[in-house]
């Protein structure tokens, strides 16, 4: 039985890691459960909803500090994803980190809240994401941001998503993204991998990764007839994407798959940066109080702040 190598003080937590026992009679209780263990926020930024789509609930947050002195040039842009590996969640398991982001260098942000699996199979969520990211560009200016200092990021399932909204953008070539960040994402539907299969996985077990790719994939699960938008690990041609920064736990089921996505990037001629933290699992956020957790937020950090300034965006630091 091959099990996980978490770090000491992670592992000394383990038991207070929340357990995700999915199944399509839990998942109201438990996205009922993830909506109302939400942070207090702050008034440094402020908030403001858009509906995308009215018919199928799609809409997106826009985040912004208040009093930016920024404003006239237009501000760079993170257009982010939430998680919950395609079945769980919505974009107020963002609020906090684009708080921060916002406050931080003085940037707005955008998340979009996208209909869920199994109720919605890809392509759903995805083309979802779409219509968010390109309603943010089509009315940058109205909204204070540049257009052209757009970066998209995503956790988790959201992760999967960016991946594969930068595939669709780059396809469709209607708007321009600048850099994606993809954090521990969820990439390969055939679970193949060794870290796949490792056993006692915290936060994302290999039940829930098998749970979340089966209703996202709907008809197509355990199919070959599955295209690089929906499983992005089977994607063909990796070439002329964004920048890319990936990051991982050593810990995570996601390692691997992350992993030889980034060298597949790199390879393809796509700027890429990896980051492997060994012993750190799936959901390092939960743990936000350890160093781990802070180096891992760090490194996102400083990378973010070099993609703004290699775009010329002016930022606090």
């Amino acid at each position: 039985m091959a099990t996980v190598g978490l770090l000491p003080e992670i592992e000394a937590l383990k038991h207070t890691a929340p357990l995700l026992p999915l199944s399509v009679e839990a998942l109201p209780k438990l996205r009922n459960l993830i909506s109302v263990q939400q942070p207090a926020l702050s008034d440094a930024v402020e908030r403001t909803d858009y509906t995308v789509d009215e018919a199928n609930g799609v809409f997106v947050r826009v985040h912004r500090p208040v009093g930016s002195t920024l404003e006239s040039e237009g501000l760079a842009c993170v257009y982010s994803i939430h998680g919950g590996g395609y079945v769980l969640g919505s974009c107020d398991m963002d609020n906090l980190k684009l708080e921060r982001w916002c406050a931080r260098f003085q940037i707005a942000a955008v998340s979009v809240e996208y209909r869920l699996a199994p109720e919605t199979p890809y392509p759903g969520a995805l083309e979802d994401c779409y219509a968010g990211l390109k309603w943010t560009y089509d009315n940058a200016v109205e909204l204070g941001i540049d257009p052209n200092k757009i970066g998209i990021t995503g956790v988790s399932a959201g992760g999967g998503l960016c991946a594969a909204l930068a595939l669709l953008a780059r396809d469709r070539g209607e708007v321009s993204v600048q850099f994606q960040l993809l954090d521990s994402p969820m990439l390969d539907d055939r679970q193949i991998t060794p870290s796949s299969q490792l056993d006692d996985l915290l936060i994302w077990p290999k039940t829930s990764n098998t749970f979340g790719w089966k209703y996202y994939l709907g008809d197509l699960y355990g199919t070959d007839n599955i295209a690089g938008t929906a499983a992005v690990a089977r994607a063909e041609d990796l070439s002329g994407l964004p920048e890319a920064y990936v990051c991982v736990g050593g810990a995570d089921g996601f390692r691997d798959e992350a992993t030889e996505y980034a060298m597949r990037l790199y390879g393809a001629g796509v700027p890429t940066e990896l980051h492997v933290y060994s012993g750190v699992p799936h959901g390092m956020n939960l743990f936000s109080h350890l160093d781990a957790a802070k180096r891992y937020n760090a490194d996102q950090k400083d990378w973010l702040r070099r993609q703004f300034e290699r775009l010329g965006a002016t930022l606090l630091s």
